[in-house]
C-alpha cells in the first residue's frame, strides 16, 4: 500500500492522521492538502487505496468509468484492514506519536473514516467525513449501523448541494446519530456542491467553505490528539 507520509522535521514525535482519498486518487493536490496538515504538527498518512488493482491511478488518462470501477471495488471493511495496517506502521516510526490518532475522509472515503472510527474507539479519537457517501443508505455495511460504537469526536461537512450525498441522506444520518449518544457534529456549508474543499475542482471549489473545514479539522485535532 503506497503512502505518502509527511510530517514536520523536528520535535517529534506527532499525533497520527490518516488522510483517505477521494475517488480520484492521490494525486498533488492531495499531497499538498496532506502536507498542510502536517505542518500543524501532525504526522499524516495518505495511502493509495487503489494499492490492490493498480499503483497509481491517473484520472487524467483513466476517465470516469475507470475510476468508479475502482472506487466500488472498495468495501468499508477492506480499508479498516488497511487502517490497521497503517497503525502498524506508524508504530515504528519514531516521528509518529503512539496512542490517539486522527482520521478524514473525502467523498468515497467518508464512509471509511466513519466506520474506522467504530471500528478502532480504542484509538481514533477524532474522525470527520468532507462531503462523504453512502454515509446512511439502506446495506447492511452502511457506517451508521455501528456509530453508537465510537467513543471519540465525529464530524460531518457536507455540501448544500451534493448529488452523492443527497439532503435526505445527511437529515437521516443526524436523526440516526441523535440517538447514538455519540459526541459529533454534523454542519451544511452554504453554497457549496459535492468537492468544494478541492482548489483545483474547477467549478466547485468554494475558497471560503474550504478554509472553515480546515478550521474544524484542526481546532478538533487540537482538543481531541
Amino acid at each position: 500500500m503506497n503512502t505518502l507520509v509527511t510530517h514536520p522535521e523536528e520535535n517529534g514525535p506527532y499525533p497520527v492522521i490518516l488522510f483517505l482519498m477521494d475517488a480520484p486518487g492521490r494525486r498533488e493536490e492531495l499531497h499538498d492538502m496532506a502536507s498542510r496538515l502536517g505542518t500543524a504538527g501532525y504526522y499524516v498518512m495518505l495511502p493509495n487505496l487503489y494499492y490492490r488493482r493498480l499503483r497509481e491511478f491517473d484520472m487524467s488518462s483513466s476517465g470516469r468509468d475507470e475510476m468508479f470501477e475502482h472506487m466500488h471495488s472498495l468495501t468499508n471493511s477492506m480499508v479498516c484492514d488497511d487502517i490497521r495496517s497503517l497503525m502498524d506502521f506508524a508504530a515504528a516510526d519514531n516521528a509518529a506519536r503512539e496512542g490517539k490518532l486522527g482520521c478524514v475522509g473525502y467523498c468515497m472515503s467518508g464512509p471509511f473514516a466513519f466506520s474506522a472510527a467504530a471500528a478502532f474507539p480504542d484509538r481514533i479519537a477524532a474522525a470527520a467525513s468532507i462531503h462523504g457517501v453512502r454515509l446512511c443508505v439502506d446495506a447492511d455495511d452502511s457506517p451508521h449501523l455501528s456509530a453508537a460504537s465510537i467513543r471519540g469526536e465525529m464530524y460531518f461537512g457536507c455540501a448544500e448541494v451534493d448529488e452523492y450525498a443527497p439532503r435526505q441522506m445527511i437529515e437521516d444520518l443526524a436523526t440516526h446519530l441523535a440517538a447514538s449518544g455519540i459526541n459529533y457534529r454534523v454542519e451544511i456549508f452554504p453554497g457549496t456542491e459535492h468537492g468544494f474543499v478541492f482548489p483545483l475542482r474547477q467549478g466547485k471549489y468554494h475558497r471560503d467553505s474550504a478554509e472553515r473545514h480546515w478550521e474544524r479539522l484542526l481546532a478538533m485535532y487540537d482538543r481531541c490528539l
